[in-house]
């Protein structure tokens, strides 16, 4: 394991409504976190009964089933975001409505097992890329949204956008 991948991102390496989900990470090396995620994420999600993967906590917010589906669709835009910044891309990437994604994901007629399924692939294509960035990708900067943001930043944010939302799904729904 690199040092590199230790090291917290500073705060100017994200925008600030990220550093609550960097926060829920724990010190130490990030590929691992983004491993133990996935675990955590089996766990908590895997084998639950269709009632309860289709239930939302209160009129107007996301099923359990959206809520994973949120959570692959937002690890792929980070991770997009995080190759184009490694690779040296300096266009400035857009933001995207994460509420305008859930209704048109189709959540509702997939099964929990096919959307943890897809969860877990796009984890490991994620884990993937981060396990093999070159020591100097980790610090290269782009613009996302409208703010400055570093590949670690991203692996970071990738990292504490799944915990973030298991956190709310351990509160919240079961």
């Amino acid at each position: 394991m690199s040092a590199h991948r230790r090291i917290r991102p500073a705060a100017d390496e994200y925008a600030p409504f990220y550093a609550g989900y960097i926060a829920q990470v724990p010190d130490g090396d990030i590929v691992e976190a983004l491993i133990g995620g996935a675990e955590i994420a089996s766990a908590l999600l895997g084998d639950l009964p269709e009632h309860v993967a289709s239930h939302a906590y209160a009129p107007g917010k996301w099923t359990l089933k959206e809520v994973a589906l949120h959570c692959a669709d937002a690890e792929r835009i980070f991770a997009y975001r995080a190759l184009r910044i490694a690779r040296g891309d300096a266009t400035p990437l857009p933001g995207w409505d994460e509420q305008a994604y859930a209704p048109m994901s189709g959540a509702a007629v997939r099964s929990m097992d096919s959307i943890l399924d897809e969860l877990q692939s796009v984890r490991e294509a994620t884990v993937t890329l981060f396990s093999g960035l070159p020591s100097d990708a980790w610090t290269r900067r782009g613009s996302a949204n409208g703010f400055a943001v570093t590949t670690r930043g991203l692996a970071w944010i990738t990292a504490g956008h799944l915990l973030h939302h298991l956190g709310v799904v351990q509160d919240r729904y079961l």
